[in-house]
């Protein structure tokens, strides 16, 4: 029966919002980002390990390694700890701003209103959905190039399509990635629950094949790249940035998945169990991958993708790619889509639904990789590549979603102090502004900042390090900025769950 009036009803250490006529007939209210009811919130921490576990193992953390030796100056054993510490590091702003979905059932969008405003929510989302965007053009690339080799071995006259074969591969797998995020959060817990330990399995089982064909001793001595004598701790600040930056989308919408999370344990200890000890592992893996092609394959190959489609044997060549085209759907999915789909309903949420901000995460991760699409089906030549994308614009946001993530912590927990008047997240003209003024103060100072560094060559260590300097400077802005801009909102109280349902909870 639904209420006229909307109520907060406190259940434990969760907050659940009994939806009124007065909220479901709200411009900015749909199903889709309406806060999870209790009975929906049904993630454990093995759950939330299986998430991150399938986030992690992807064909760009394969290559973090060889990219830190390669263009930050690093030595093989320095990358793989900067990729470690990187990654226990991350783990405190996800851990913080999954706080208030896991309390409140709200995803990342509604969240967001409270520190930028409910209208001003959508100039953080859309950047955060144009990243997630782009990632997903990438991450379809390479599941793209995996069916069309698995195809190709399968059955042999395909491989003369060649690059076109590749395109096709591209719409097949991104087709296969919309399908499951329609579907719903449960098929994408699904996906990661089930994959997860086979992903874990294979990835266990290339090490022990791999190994046998490089000297670990050889490996860990190569000497770093950058000049001698060099100090490591400049390259390490630096590579340890762009490593933080290979999350900071997550770190961002992390309330998208903990709003499904049966507590602030499960949300913690999951994120705790599944990122750190996996990004490392799988990071490994690649740069020891890399060194053993060139006694598997003839020469040095950095993209597993290609590496395996050089194994002279079709049934091995089949069953590698399958397991990359899951562990391709499990990152993309999760990481890339639930995102922008989320953030695009934002923006007029009668009319963009789960659906149609799905297929608009597909039209514009298609259009972002529009260019290359075409190179690979030549209609054009050029030597802008897949790998200087992904190594130079997505390795180099972290500057600009870094202060969005100090923003959000500092509202939650020292201006809101973790209270949230769920219902007003809802509606216009209620306790939140349209705009809040704080909120864009203390983005667009780090940012400016950021381009002054850019363009003027002054303060390089502010971009250089942008993820940290964008969240820190972004935070203290905000706090001051709240402080002498902003009325302060008094959330009401929840009610407390009728005894019965105490009884039960």
């Amino acid at each position: 029966m639904t209420a006229e009036t909307s109520r907060a009803i406190k259940r434990g250490e969760l907050v659940e919002l009994e939806v009124g006529d007065d909220v479901r007939e709200s411009s900015r209210f749909n199903e889709d980002i309406a806060p999870t009811r209790l009975e929906e919130r049904t993630w454990s921490r093995w759950n939330v390990a299986a998430l991150w576990v399938g986030l992690s193992i992807c064909v760009p953390t394969y290559t973090l390694g060889g990219i830190l030796t390669a263009y930050f100056g690093l030595s093989v054993s320095e990358a793989l700890i900067t990729i470690l510490v990187a990654n226990i590091v991350i783990l405190v702003p996800l851990t913080l701003n999954a706080y208030p979905g896991t309390k409140f059932g709200i995803p990342f969008p509604v969240v967001l209103r409270s520190s930028f405003g409910i209208r001003g929510s959508n100039v953080p989302c859309l950047i955060r959905a144009l990243v997630g965007c782009g990632w997903f053009g990438i991450q379809t690339m390479f599941g793209g190039l995996a069916i069309h080799l698995l195809l190709a071995a399968v059955f042999p006259p395909w491989r003369a399509l060649d690059g076109l074969g590749e395109v096709i591969g591209f719409f097949l797998f991104g087709a296969m990635n919309l399908y499951v995020v329609i579907r719903g959060a449960e098929s994408i817990k699904w996906l990661e629950t089930l994959s997860a330990p086979l992903l874990l399995a294979v990835a266990v089982g290339l090490m022990i094949w791999a190994l046998p064909h490089v000297s670990m001793t050889e490996l860990l001595s190569q000497p770093p790249s950058r000049p001698e004598g060099e100090p490591v701790y400049g390259y390490f600040f630096a590579g340890l940035t762009a490593m933080v930056g290979f999350w900071a989308t997550l770190s961002l919408n992390i309330p998208d998945f903990s709003r499904f999370a049966k507590s602030q344990k499960d949300q913690i200890v999951g994120q705790i169990i599944g990122l750190p000890l996996t990004m490392f592992f799988f990071a490994s893996l690649g740069v020891v991958m890399t060194a053993a092609s060139a006694s598997l394959v003839g020469e040095t190959v950095s993209d597993p993708v290609s590496l395996i489609g050089r194994i002279d044997s079709p049934f091995w060549v089949v069953i590698a790619m399958f397991f990359i085209i899951v562990a391709t759907i499990s990152t993309n999915t999760a990481g890339n889509i639930v995102s922008p789909t989320n953030d695009f309903q934002n923006i007029a949420p009668k009319l963009i639904n789960q659906t149609r901000g799905t297929l608009m995460t597909g039209l514009v991760g298609v259009l972002l990789m529009g260019y290359d699409l075409l190179q690979k089906a030549g209609v054009i030549v050029s030597d802008v590549t897949l790998e200087s994308l992904y190594s130079n614009w997505l390795l180099g946001y972290s500057s600009l979603l870094g202060p969005i993530a100090g923003i959000m912590i500092v509202d939650y927990f020292l201006i809101k102090r973790q209270q949230l008047d769920v219902a007003s997240l809802y509606k216009d003209g209620a306790a939140y502004p349209a705009y809040n003024p704080a909120g864009f103060i203390a983005f667009f100072v780090p940012v400016a900042l950021t381009v002054f560094s850019l363009t003027t060559g002054t303060w390089t260590w502010f971009y250089d390090y942008g993820w940290f300097t964008g969240s820190a400077l972004g935070a203290v802005v905000y706090y001051v900025a709240s402080q002498m801009l902003v009325k302060p909102v008094t959330a009401p109280a929840p009610a407390p769950a009728p005894a019965a349902e105490k009884a039960n909870g």
